[in-house]
């Protein structure tokens, strides 16, 4: 345990003229600190995402529609990575995870860490949407839980493809979202650049927030842009336990599998675009007033925060 925690300290405050004794206790170990941050991160980002899908569901109209959901989950992102943005970069994503480390951002022996606390944090959230809206989702579909179908209440937690929507389209489909969303991610780097005008400091959850509600309100019907594998497989693993079966699986042709392995693809061919085409282009280094001046950061050194791809 010694080795987990550090040792409680003492600080000491003034106030109203008497002293006040507080205790500080942190975690010592880094690998802890990340997965936690991780995990709360990821928490946060889709409980309040799957709120938003719950809510227009069971409300049938009355709150809201499917712009809410963009909407929601385009805040949710902006949230989660405030919440941990600062320990363990926020990915809530394991397509971000798995191309940082393809991109050598992020250590291989890191991505089991990430990998795990997003799972837990998304099939925690899921539970807990679940518990929340346990009545609403109940008095909608009569208790009948279904996957498809006109009452169907599966796809609150994890996404299925449209009916017209073959297996194959549907795997390019999630391919295209991620990439294009990667592109758009990592074309933020951009802005470090000094040339240009760098964003402020500080904005870079919000900017994430905008781009994922930009995917939602561009490519999100064909399939629910999951663009995302722990945050579809972990809720549909809570689905599958919690009434609905294993009809969550059979949906779609077998659909599962799609948002699981397609959006790390489409995370490294966007993400290989751009290193591509601009980044192993773009002058890093330029004389000014006598001394070497940096003109844009490198990638591997800009703040994880606005990489993440992460509904």
């Amino acid at each position: 345990m010694k080795d987990l925690v550090q040792s409680v300290k003492p600080r000491v405050f003034q106030q109203r003229g008497g002293k006040v004794t507080r205790s500080k206790v942190w975690l010592k170990n880094e690998l802890i600190r990340v997965g936690l941050a991780e995990s709360l991160s990821t928490y946060v980002m889709m409980s309040l995402g799957l709120g938003s899908v719950a809510q227009v569901v069971t409300g049938q109209g009355a709150f809201g529609q499917y712009l809410s959901i963009n909407l929601g989950f385009g805040l949710a992102v902006a949230m989660g990575s405030h919440v941990g943005g600062k320990i363990s970069g926020a990915h809530m994503n394991g397509a971000v995870s798995f191309t940082m480390c393809v991109f050598r951002r992020l250590p291989w022996k890191m991505l089991p860490l990430y990998i795990s606390a997003q799972l837990l944090g998304s099939f925690l959230a899921a539970g807990t949407i679940y518990a929340v809206y346990y009545e609403a989702i109940h008095d909608y579909c009569r208790g009948n839980l279904t996957v498809t179908g006109e009452k169907a209440t599966a796809g609150i937690f994890a996404t299925y493809p449209a009916p017209y929507l073959s297996l194959i389209a549907g795997f390019f489909d999630q391919v295209t979202d991620v990439f294009v969303l990667s592109m758009l991610l990592l074309c933020l780097m951009a802005l470090s650049d000094q040339k240009n005008k760098p964003a402020p400091a500080g904005s870079e959850p919000a900017f994430a927030g905008f781009l994922v509600l930009l995917i939602g309100i561009s490519l999100g019907s064909n399939s629910g842009y999951a663009i995302n594998p722990t945050r579809d497989i972990a809720p549909r693993v809570f689905t599958a336990m919690a009434g609905w079966g294993s009809d969550v699986f059979r949906a779609g042709n077998g659909w599962w599998w799609v948002p699981l392995v397609a959006p790390p693809i489409g995370g490294v061919l966007g993400a290989g675009l751009y290193k591509a085409v601009v980044e192993l282009h773009h002058p890093h280094l330029s004389k000014a007033g006598g001394e070497m001046v940096e003109e844009a950061v490198p990638l591997d050194k800009e703040i994880n925060t606005i990489e993440n791809m992460c509904v």
